[in-house]
């Protein structure tokens, strides 16, 4: 970590307690001088941090911004893999983009990409994902799972279960999952996820997860077309939500998930998987490409594709398409 990350761990580890000049010094190899003149930096960025003589540091407030050090320092020892290297970007194309070069320089996995706005922000099917300023949490995970490629479906099933559970934390608020990749609030979407893969034959060279929460949207933020469509937590809950908070938590569920993935303990994703998605038992209609596929969802298989019944009684497995819950 940064001294910038291990200062602000150091702080929080305190607590309400504080913690003295001379103790971050000491631990950090550096000279008291040093240490307040990080702390000045820090107030700066927003970081509200008090400081006495006997009481020593003390961080009685942070910012709504999305401050790499910061996330850092919160998810010290709490990841395995995810959130162990995070690049926080004012603002990109897509933060796709950006993992799908850091994949191509042969970057760990495990890396985070954050944009508090993206220009071209962009979810399933080529479609645009409205991504303003500082309203919500724009991020994409590069992975290099030990799979096949047709269970890196398992990587999107499990990212869904990790963020409505993340936000369910968070904000207390009952999320639900609409298959393939809607996290929603009622019959609203809230939050999706994008998943686009690099392969070759029957090997994953890498995964690039995006994901986007619409944390602190207004209803005015949202365009006439989208608000049948879409919310954010904001107006779900009636309160602003901290930003940076969410990304932990997110980081902890997905970095949770992964490892259930890799340890081959998908069934267990999927039965909670099932639990919250409001798609199963349901008649559906899923366009992929020209076809349509009219039947039933019936559950999820090992590599995390959707069963359905078809009108003619056969089961097909379905990992992507166009899905609409036939009333």
């Amino acid at each position: 970590m940064t001294v910038d990350a291990r200062i602000l761990a150091a702080i929080r580890q305190a607590s309400q307690t504080g913690i003295s000049g001379a103790e971050l010094a000491s631990r950090l190899g550096i000279s008291r001088a040093a240490v307040w003149a990080r702390i000045e930096e820090l107030r700066q960025l927003g970081y509200c941090i008090e400081a006495s003589p006997h009481g020593g540091y003390k961080l009685v407030g942070t910012p709504d911004v999305l401050h790499a050090d910061d996330l850092l320092a919160r998810l010290h020892d709490q990841v395995h893999l995810i959130g162990r290297d995070i690049r926080v970007f004012e603002e990109t194309t897509s933060t796709n983009d950006i993992a799908e070069k850091l994949a191509r320089d042969g970057v760990k996995e495990g890396v985070v990409v954050f944009a508090e706005a993206q220009r071209e922000g962009r979810g399933r099917l080529g479609r645009t994902w409205l991504s303003p300023r500082g309203k919500g949490l724009w991020f994409s995970v590069l992975l290099r799972p030990p799979c096949r490629p047709q269970a890196v479906t398992q990587l999107t099933v499990a990212a869904a279960v990790a963020t409505c559970r993340a936000i369910e934390k968070e904000t207390q608020t009952t999320c639900t999952i609409k298959w393939p990749n809607d996290i929603r609030c009622g019959e609203l979407k809230v939050a999706g996820i994008l998943t686009e893969l690099a392969a070759e034959l029957d090997v994953v060279k890498h995964v690039v997860l995006g994901i986007g929460v619409n944390v602190n949207l207004t209803a005015a933020d949202l365009p006439r077309e989208l608000k049948q469509l879409a919310t954010s937590l904001r107006i779900v809950t009636g309160r602003k939500i901290l930003r940076p908070s969410l990304a932990v938590e997110l980081l902890i569920q997905l970095d949770r998930e992964y490892q259930k993935v890799l340890a081959g303990r998908f069934a267990e994703i999927s039965d909670e998987w099932a639990e919250r998605c409001d798609t199963l038992g349901q008649s559906v209609r899923i366009q992929v490409g020209s076809r349509i596929l009219l039947g039933r969802a019936e559950a999820l298989d090992s590599d995390g594709a959707l069963l359905v019944r078809s009108q003619h009684g056969h089961l097909e497995a379905v990992t992507g398409g166009d899905v609409s819950i036939l009333k």
